[in-house]
């Protein structure tokens, strides 16, 4: 089994390009783990080497997937406010807006289970309620599962052209046009990609994809802090990032990476979404438990000087009705998961089209 020992003198070649000094020693990376089948490490680049990043993530990935029991590499950015605040210091690349999209709002979170993609979908389909153009861009590439939960996983996006000029019709359905990897694969096909392919076909999901005009374009990201994350934020300029957590006070750590990570990439913040805030018996509406704790949202939101945009109960309607393609905010308007679904959509509107 490969020990953090060992990790970290495999990583030790890697050198910065300029002093030629390794980057263990420079402290650039640090804090290595090796919860075998995965490698997590965290990278701290001073702004003046972010220019190397890349080169850097991709030596990363290369050394510890050489290891024969490590499978996959997670990096995390540490925050860093400096490198945040200034596009000019921080050499990132120019932002390339879409045209014919206003907004662009991405829906993240630090860690799986915490139903990211099910307040992603219904915020989608309680914005195409209030009449506003939707997209919905499945870019969790591992683990796409927007499309069973709109009902369309067996249909199949049309694509006309080749090479650079390919473009790709959007699925359609309640009002919203849908992407997602899960249109492109086989059910049950693993998708095995490294960082380059991964950061070309998020890029082509942007920019080769017939969005026409839309209001807002809601982008659900994979859980962690990876290269998903940081491809789509040196790409587009996205409006506002949300960040979907639970009550429970032990899944914040991984919330606030996620948060650090927008951060030190210089993504808007809007605030936080709690989801499974309490738990609503289908047979007994007016009671209410809360299964997993309480204050986890409020604490995240507090902390990092945001609002708390939403608390989301758990009800069954969300978990029986998603499983047939029918979101709670279409099939079950008035529950109470759809009413808050419907405010928080309400909350979006306000702040970014009826400014």
């Amino acid at each position: 089994m490969t020990t953090v020992e060992q990790a970290n003198y495999a990583l030790s070649k890697i050198l910065d390009t300029g002093s030629q000094k390794n980057l263990i020693e420079l402290g650039w990376i640090k804090n290595v783990r090796v919860p075998i089948p995965r490698a997590i490490i965290t990278l701290a680049l001073p702004s003046y080497a972010n220019s190397q990043r890349d080169r850097i993530v991709q030596e990363i990935r290369k050394i510890l997937l050489n290891f024969s029991d490590i499978e996959d590499v997670q990096i995390e950015l540490e925050n860093n406010l400096e490198q945040a605040n200034s596009n000019i210091e921080n050499n990132q690349p120019q932002l390339q807006k879409i045209n014919g999209i206003k907004q662009i709002i991405a829906v993240s979170s630090g860690k799986g289970g915490v139903g990211k993609s099910t307040i992603a979908v219904n915020i989608a389909c309680s914005l195409s309620k209030l009449g506003l153009k939707t997209g919905l861009l499945d870019a969790d590439i591992y683990g796409p599962n927007t499309p069973s939960m709109l009902g369309v996983s067996e249909e199949s996006p049309k694509v006309f052209g080749s090479g650079n000029e390919q473009r790709l019709i959007p699925i359609t359905k309640y009002g919203i046009s849908i992407v997602s990897m899960g249109f492109l694969i086989e059910e049950g096909q693993p998708v095995i990609w490294r960082g380059p392919m991964l950061n070309s076909i998020i890029r082509q999901f942007l920019y080769q994809v017939e969005w026409k005009n839309l209001d807002f374009l809601i982008i659900d990201l994979p859980p962690g802090t990876g290269d998903a994350q940081i491809s789509l934020a040196q790409s587009v300029p996205i409006s506002g990032a949300i960040i979907v957590t639970t009550p429970q006070k032990v899944s914040l750590q991984d919330s606030r990476r996620g948060l650090a990570m927008f951060k030190q990439l210089g993504v808007p913040l809007i605030g936080v979404v709690e989801n499974m805030s309490i738990f609503i018996p289908p047979d007994q509406p007016n009671k209410s438990y809360k299964i997993f704790g309480s204050g986890g949202g409020q604490l995240l939101a507090d902390e990092n000087n945001l609002p708390l945009l939403a608390q989301i109960p758990i009800e069954m309607p969300v978990v029986t009705e998603s499983n047939q393609g029918l979101p709670i905010s279409i099939s079950e308007p008035n529950t109470n998961s759809a009413i808050k679904f419907q405010e928080l959509a309400s909350l979006i509107q306000t702040k970014f089209i009826d400014k």
